[in-house]
């Protein structure tokens, strides 16, 4: 394929990659709220509730590594295609159930397993199959519209969902995921997951078929634990991961409980995420890839850190609601916006540094590193704000979060990452 054909290929791939992305997450949004509502009005616990988010992250955080295994051993496009065409018939099953008996909170449970199963698949082949996909010039861009999306589901769908319910019946809410689900497997179809495929004649890739399933999945853990720049990655993201469920778990809980801020006012407050995000995510989409990305990572989450110790201000004063209203709204925007400032510039850098015979086994621990701690750290939280002052919490927190980032991205990291950076400087943050 010459040049010029690859170059259009991969432009359509772009474009279709953020429509599907649009529509599949616009899908899981509708969905998600339409089940955590219905739940919450059917049992009234939020016990039950919060079994269901648990029973979407344990089957992610054990699958992970072994859907990347399976991502560098079998044509990524199929895993793709299958984890889609699984979900699919899992929430076929359960609008055939309802429609046969009721919707109960069992199958419920049993969805949300079998969902996050194939979904892992899906989504682990798809990430470790993007720098596939386009090339290396445009690998910000997607990961950009990879955000882009999120963040117009992440408004959209509430919006939608709030919506239908109490209007529609479940089976619609079912109905619309299955259909946006179609959608999405279809447009992935079509995409050509080998375009920018690297030919790779390492001893790894020549011995991948002789390899056994645990020799293979251990070479993936040697792998990473080589690679210093990408261990502490990993361990970053675990540990920040741990210590910003403070802020997942006690946003709601100070807005309405400490400072009875209006239910509509929180939220709008959260929509404040997704708008920093859609704005920042427009602009990386915009530029070229960032020049010392690990640089960018190391400033974008230490001032994330200082906004979870920003949260706890208001609570030391007498304000009003207005005031702590617009003053939450702020910070959310800049959360929003530095977390795409985070994402984006690391999935590009691991997109790149990473060996393609290992790609999809890398990934797959990124994202059971990435989400192991949420159980713990909403545990955690959850207990913490029952029995401790909120505000300490969040600074406490903050100042673990900051002590990580200077431990596990110290100079010596960055410099290996980036070995043409200056030690002095380490300026040229946002340049091409």
């Amino acid at each position: 394929m010459n040049d010029q054909l690859k170059h259009k290929k991969a432009t359509y791939h772009l474009y279709t990659f953020l429509v599907s992305k649009i529509i599949g997450s616009l899908g899981s949004h509708v969905y998600a709220f339409g089940i955590s509502m219905y739940i919450l009005s059917l049992t009234g616990s939020s016990l039950s509730f919060a079994t269901n988010i648990l029973l979407s992250y344990l089957p992610r955080i054990i699958i992970s590594p072994f859907a990347g295994l399976l991502s560098d051993r079998f044509p990524r496009k199929w895993l793709v295609l299958g984890g889609q065409a699984g979900v699919i018939l899992s929430v076929s099953i359960l609008l055939i159930y309802t429609y046969t008996f009721e919707l109960s909170l069992i199958a419920i449970y049993c969805v949300t397993i079998f969902n996050s199963i194939f979904s892992t698949f899906s989504s682990v082949a798809f990430t470790s199959s993007i720098a596939n996909l386009v090339n290396e010039e445009r690998l910000q861009k997607a990961m950009s519209f990879n955000q882009l999306s999120m963040s117009i589901s992440g408004i959209g769908g509430p919006i939608v969902g709030g919506m239908l319910f109490g209007f529609v019946s479940m089976e619609i809410f079912l109905l619309t995921f299955i259909i946006a689900a179609i959608v999405t497997l279809t447009l992935e179809s079509t995409m050509n997951f080998k375009l920018y495929q690297k030919e790779t004649s390492t001893p790894a890739t020549n011995s991948t078929e002789k390899e056994s399933m645990l020799e293979s999945l251990k070479a993936g853990f040697t792998y990473v634990k080589d690679k210093r720049v990408i261990r502490s990655i990993l361990w970053t993201a675990l540990w920040l991961n741990l210590f910003f469920t403070s802020v997942n778990i006690g946003f709601g809980f100070i807005l309405l409980t400490i400072l009875k801020l209006d239910p509509r006012l929180i939220g709008i407050t959260e929509a404040g995420g997704a708008i920093g995000i859609l704005i920042t995510s427009i602009y990386f989409a915009s530029r070229s890839n960032v020049k010392y990305p690990l640089v960018v990572v190391k400033r974008s989450t230490l001032m994330t850190s200082f906004l979870v110790i920003s949260l706890a201000f208001p609570l030391f004063f007498d304000f009003s609601s207005t005031v702590n209203f617009i003053y939450y709204f702020i910070v959310m925007v800049l959360f929003g916006g530095f977390g795409v400032i985070t994402n984006t510039p690391i999935g590009v850098m691991l997109q790149v540094s990473i060996d393609e015979e290992y790609r999809g086994r890398v990934f797959g621990i990124v994202e059971m590193m990435a989400m192991s701690m949420m159980p713990v750290g909403t545990l955690l939280f959850g207990v913490l704000y029952d029995v401790l002052p909120a505000q300490w919490i969040l600074i406490v927190s903050g100042c673990i979060l900051i002590g990580i980032v200077f431990t596990l991205l110290r100079p010596s990291v960055l410099k290996m990452a980036h070995p043409e950076l200056e030690e002095k400087t380490l300026e040229p943050v946002l340049e091409k």
